[in-house]
């Protein structure tokens, strides 16, 4: 049994308003969520939704997770980023330099992410949604490629990369260092689902043997189990769907 990468979730402290920007950027359709959120169903072959749940918790630093989104062409690349710049959108430097080919935006509630060069051979067969780029270990993304059964698609220099057997977005993770966790609980995490009929708790036990945790972030009773990867990153996995 393996789970489903069912959703990736943020944090968000207007909800509605981050699901219709990213609604935008992305073209994809938005849908209420049955847990006071808001959720956008991919039209292309990425797999899982996007949900943005409600928070009050302040954004402290860079997110340990974000898009790069991939360009057909200079003139494409210039499309999206003035797309997103229309939506709200806003430039953003983290060093990058003024050589840098790809361009780093913040959504509007400062959530990192870049639009890539077009010519980008690793992101060369993925879709508009290119990578899922994470902070992370070498250990953390066996871990990922294990517990989604998702083969490694790349591991050099303590660089990982997974992608699903169907295709969509990689997932990568650059090795260390790694970035200090700021505040309670990471702003991005990943909601998983073992398949229809399976059971929860025994998903939970094979996510611990492979080297997950349970956490308790204030959840309280709830039908889903909050967990932690080997770096820390907290997931949830839901009740079979």
């Amino acid at each position: 049994m393996t789970s489903r990468l069912v959703a990736l979730c943020f944090d968000a402290h207007d909800p509605q308003g981050l699901a219709r920007f990213w609604a935008g950027v992305l073209g994809w359709d938005l849908a209420d969520d049955p847990h006071d959120g808001f959720t956008l169903l991919p039209n292309d072959d990425t797999g899982f939704r996007i949900r943005f749940l409600p928070s009050q918790e302040p954004k402290l630093g860079p997110n340990q997770m974000h898009f790069d989104l991939t360009s057909t062409s200079l003139e494409d690349q210039r499309q999206t980023v003035a797309r997103a710049l229309a939506l709200g959108a806003r430039h953003l430097d983290i060093g990058q330099g003024p050589d840098a080919e790809h361009v780093v935006l913040a959504d509007p509630e400062g959530n990192e992410f870049c639009v890539i060069e077009p010519g980008n051979k690793f992101l060369a067969e993925c879709g508009f949604i290119g990578a899922l780029a994470s902070d992370g270990s070498q250990a953390v993304g066996y871990f990922w490629s294990k517990a989604l059964n998702w083969p490694l698609v790349w591991d050099q220099d303590e660089e990982t990369a997974i992608r699903s057997p169907h295709g969509g977005p990689k997932i990568t993770w650059g090795g260390p260092p790694l970035e200090p966790k700021l505040g309670k609980k990471y702003r991005l995490h990943f909601d998983l689902a073992p398949p229809a009929g399976e059971d929860q708790q025994a998903e939970v036990d094979r996510l611990i043997s492979l080297g997950a945790t349970r956490v308790d972030i204030g959840q309280g009773d709830v039908e889903w189990v909050v967990m932690a990867d080997p770096d820390g990153h907290e997931f949830c996995v839901l009740p079979p769907q």
